[in-house]
């Protein structure tokens, strides 16, 4: 390898480095004090569920133990409406009608859940809960290993955001679980280049419909 492909190898490895060490700092830091249990959680208009996998038109069991935080919560009156954000393309077992149907099948009225079919990534997800669907604030729920990040990109584009986090998933699926954790440090160098570029998600016209089923 010559000289200035090493520079160059070594002057990537640092940055990369440079961007995992600073976003995992970031979301701690953002996140800290924004994180709740569904009993402690302040009552917001609106929860966002981030989609996760499905199967056989059933959702997996880390999607199902966000579910379960959504239900959790709108029984107990601390949110008046759910939007699911993931991929509905078929290929990925159209993730947000999965939800919503779990939703609905068990006491959520349909007009109170919401679907944001091009939630592809977290990032996609805070952005078009901004900019879609017209959000300022919100719970956040998903795995407490991915709820820092999710608070953190949230919070820096403009959403006032907090969170409860599943952890049900960590006694019942330990290995699962661990993985997901590691996967986290590279997902933060992911978050730093989208922040740091501003990358635009899948842009589509305004829609009211989650507002009209908070109440707002």
């Amino acid at each position: 390898m010559g000289w200035v492909a090493l520079a160059g190898a070594v002057a990537f490895a640092v940055s990369v480095m440079g961007a995992m060490v600073w976003g995992s700092r970031h979301v701690s830091e953002v996140s800290e004090g924004r994180i709740f249990e569904a009993d402690t959680v302040p009552a917001l208009p609106v929860a966002m569920v981030l989609g996760a996998s499905a199967e056989d038109g059933r959702p997996s069991e880390f999607l199902a133990a966000r579910l379960d935080l959504a239900l959790a919560l709108f029984n107990r009156g601390k949110i008046r409406a759910v939007l699911v954000s993931g991929d509905n393309r078929a290929a990925s077992d159209r993730e947000t009608s999965v939800m919503r149907d779990y939703l609905v099948e068990r006491g959520i009225p349909s007009e109170q859940v919401v679907e944001d079919p091009a939630g592809y990534d977290t990032y996609d997800s805070c952005v078009r809960a901004r900019d879609v669907f017209g959000v300022e604030e919100m719970i956040i729920l998903t795995q407490l290993y991915h709820l820092e990040r999710a608070i953190a990109i949230c919070t820096d584009i403009g959403i006032d955001a907090i969170g409860v986090g599943d952890v049900s998933t960590r006694e019942r699926f330990p290995s699962l679980y661990a993985t997901g954790e590691r996967r986290e440090q590279a997902a933060n160098i992911k978050m730093v280049w989208d922040l740091l570029t501003r990358r635009e998600p899948r842009q589509d016209p305004f829609d009211p419909a989650l507002l009209k089923a908070a109440g707002e």
